[in-house]
């Protein structure tokens, strides 16, 4: 993570989705609690990336794809860049959030932690229909110690989910004040 700026401390796309990736075979590891959850993440990194790849150069900001879009008015677009960015942002939010709770709430089960993240993080952007599709998703969820142990592997998974959690955060809470900047931090699902 130490490569997602630039020297200059511009947030750079391919290190920053880079990082987005690493996430995906740990969100595996809920099996179908987080299938959509999994697919519309995978699906934003894929709308970035292609982006990205289309003119490595131009696109080396992750900021600039959005930058191209508001000013073509493009930005609020379902389809668009910034649209996957702002979802990409909030779904990490969720899982940092999800993250923080499995290491300060050790007595919660896998669903508590999971239901308390949504209703910090994406509850308050979903309708009806996306609300209660995750509760529904969140009875498959999988028991709590077996999931903390396929993650684990050999090393501190405590220490390691923080370190996760302290130093993407800030990166996320950037990625919240551009989008403000740009009049994209209170779109909602359609």
């Amino acid at each position: 993570m130490k490569h997602v700026k630039s020297e200059a401390g511009e947030m750079l796309t391919k290190p920053f989705l880079d990082v987005c990736k690493q996430i995906l075979p740990v969100i595996d590891k809920f099996g179908a609690a987080m299938a959509l959850v999994k697919s519309d993440i995978g699906g934003n990194i894929t709308r970035l990336e292609n982006k990205y790849l289309s003119n490595p150069s131009e696109f080396n900001h992750l900021y600039s794809m959005a930058q191209v879009e508001v000013e073509a008015k493009t930005a609020k677009a379902s389809s668009s860049c910034t649209n996957g960015l702002l979802w990409l942002t909030r779904a990490m939010d969720f899982l940092v959030q999800l993250f923080h709770n499995l290491l300060e709430h050790a007595e919660w089960t896998m669903s508590q932690a999971c239901t308390d993240s949504y209703n910090k993080t994406l509850k308050k952007w979903h309708g009806w229909l996306a609300s209660s599709s995750f509760t529904l998703a969140m009875k498959l969820a999988p028991e709590r110690k077996k999931f903390m142990d396929v993650i684990g592997g050999a090393g501190d998974i405590n220490l390691d989910i923080e370190k996760f959690c302290t130093t993407f955060s800030p990166l996320l809470e950037e990625n919240h004040k551009f989008l403000a900047s740009v009049g994209m931090d209170d779109l909602k699902a359609s």
